[in-house]
């Protein structure tokens, strides 16, 4: 407005006494003290709107990764995968592009306003209200759209989540999906999935619009919908900005013509309404993204606000005895898994879980880890009651070997070395012979440099499992959790591995899970959980006179 205040002077200058030499120079200082203030504004909006914003965004996002470092693994089990890459990648974009671009804007250009509104009834009330009347209505108009606007966007957000949640599930299923000639079936079903997407992408940009349902019918009516959906709530109030124009046209003629105003008071406020609407249709346009932005704001919010797992974060047990006290467990408020567990795994002794599937063995070790806390009774480590403990800490006590092991597209080195940060290679390569290892590793082209793909795609499940074994030996940890890590091999690599474990678990508090009875052959102690509960347990000849479950696998197995 500072150039608009400069042309007013110089036109009261030409139709007054003229533009002397000395108003001449004023006129070129303002044009240059202008520039230097736009230089000056822009210079401190990229560093203290963008600059600020990017490291904000990037603080959101370590926040947000710290915070799922915390949480238990319930969380995970109702959220899926895509969910959360789109919170932590999608949303902190949107977020990060909304407040970097539109909110500085949006609120530049409301106090930028409200200092010329106020300006403006400086000079004269009547004229400065026939020029500003129609903001408020317009911003009131899209800001009253919002919770339109956030449905529809919530709706769109949900089917997103849904569509890169088939993709990825079509991309990791393909070879299953191609064994049972699924594919065609299974990308009818994704088909659905993008079609709903645009439906509702549509509908988020276009907002509650009768006909709506005619739009998205066709296709390429759907293109032009999405174009001019955008526009749906605000262009309509861009458009009413245009009768502040009329009105200050009219209400300024009547008070020329009365002699309550003069030429220039009249041009003056001509020439503001000009320039004050054109920032203003900005506004509204920032404003329906910073309304956009509300649903993105809370998916974040919503991970931030889960209750997390903490405790104290130093933890040296006196010993390392695992006893579980009259435990019971839900996934959900009607899902319950666990019901009255009670055993104690005893450090120095293996104690077996065997039991039919979906009994909760598998749940049981995860609560012994705090991967989930216990709904009722306690798990004490060392006597104490692991819930008071951060997770970190406790596991710093555990080696833990699943079913499904996880690898990542790195050396073998590098992998075995996760159970390990800062073991040197040597370490790696003694625990890698420990857990016979190097058997397979001295076939492979670079050896323990070879980069196993991603998940070790290159190996085998044997030597997948083997792996994991060594970053167990490499640990070292007092705890050693054992879920199913034979379930799924072969006869030569099993006893490869049972060779291992035989020498990994020697001293330590071990707790297997396992269906087959030879892997637990030499357990110290056996727990049978059934429906829930611990329904008999004891040493391995105790359990076979009492003629239970643990008798009846011992009978069939041996019939195989």
């Amino acid at each position: 407005m500072f150039p608009v205040g400069l042309l007013y002077f110089l036109t009261q200058d030409l139709l007054g006494n003229g533009v002397n030499s000395g108003r001449i120079v004023f006129y070129i200082a303002g044009i240059i003290v202008s520039l230097l203030l736009i230089y000056i504004t822009q210079y401190w909006q990229y560093n203290a709107t963008f600059f600020s914003t990017y490291k904000e965004s990037g603080v959101r996002r370590i926040t947000l990764a710290e915070t799922l470092r915390k949480l238990p693994l319930s969380f995970f089990g109702k959220k899926d995968l895509s969910d959360l890459t789109t919170t932590i990648l999608n949303d902190c974009t949107v977020i990060e592009h909304t407040f970097s671009h539109q909110a500085a804007q949006y609120y530049g250009s409301i106090i930028s306003t409200i200092i010329i509104a106020i300006s403006l009834f400086a000079f004269d009330w009547r004229m400065a209200l026939a020029s500003v009347w129609v903001l408020p209505v317009s911003l009131l108009a899209v800001r009253l759209s919002k919770r339109t606007q956030n449905r529809f966007n919530k709706s769109k957000n949900d089917t997103r989540v849904r569509l890169e949640d088939g993709v990825q599930e079509a991309i990791e299923a393909l070879r299953d999906l191609k064994s049972n000639n699924a594919e065609t079936e299974y990308i009818d079903g994704l088909d659905d999935i993008i079609n709903d997407y645009e439906k509702k992408s549509v509908a988020a940009e276009l907002g509650d619009i009768d006909g709506l349902d005619d739009i998205i019918n066709d296709y390429e009516k759907k293109s032009v919908a999405a174009e001019l959906g955008v526009a749906a709530f605000v262009v309509p109030a861009q458009m009413f900005l245009k009768f502040g124009i009329a009105t200050t046209a009219l209400v300024g003629s009547a008070l020329l013509l009365g002699g309550q105003i003069t030429v220039i008071t009249f041009f003056m406020f001509l020439l503001v309404v000009s320039r004050l609407y054109e920032p203003m249709a900005g506004t509204l346009i920032n404003l329906g993204a910073l309304n956009a932005a509300q649903v993105n704001i809370d998916r974040t919010n919503e991970m931030n606000d889960i209750k997390k797992q903490e405790g104290k974060q130093e933890f040296t047990p006196e010993s390392f005895d695992i006893e579980f006290k009259n435990v019971g467990f839900e996934y959900n408020d009607d899902e319950t898994v666990l019901n009255d567990v009670s055993f104690t795994a005893k450090q120095g002794e293996v104690t077996a879980l065997i039991g039919p599937s979906g009994g909760g063995k598998t749940t049981v070790s995860r609560l012994a880890a705090r991967f989930w806390d216990v709904t009722k009774g306690r798990i004490t480590f060392g006597g104490e009651d692991i819930a008071t403990v951060d997770p970190e800490a406790l596991l710093k006590h555990y080696s833990i070997v699943f079913q499904d092991v996880t690898l990542f597209n790195n050396t073998i080195t590098e992998n075995i070395r996760i159970g390990k940060k800062d073991a040197t290679d040597e370490e790696v390569l003694n625990a890698a012979r420990l857990a016979n290892c190097d058997e397979f590793i001295s076939r492979l082209p670079d050896g323990y440099n070879t980069i196993i793909g991603e998940n070790g795609a290159k190996l085998s499940g044997g030597e997948r499992q083997r792996i994991s074994i060594a970053r167990a030996f490499l640990k070292d940890a007092p705890v050693i959790l054992l879920d199913e890590a034979t379930a799924s091999l072969d006869a030569e690599n099993e006893t490869l591995i049972q060779q291992s474990l035989s020498r990994l678990i020697k001293n330590k508090t071990v707790i297997i899970i396992a269906h087959r009875m030879r892997t637990i052959a030499g357990a110290d102690k056996i727990v049978v959980i059934k429906d829930g509960k611990s329904d008999e347990q004891g040493a391995p000849k105790e359990l076979k006179n009492r003629n239970g479950f643990y008798t009846r696998m011992l009978s069939l197995q041996r019939k195989e």
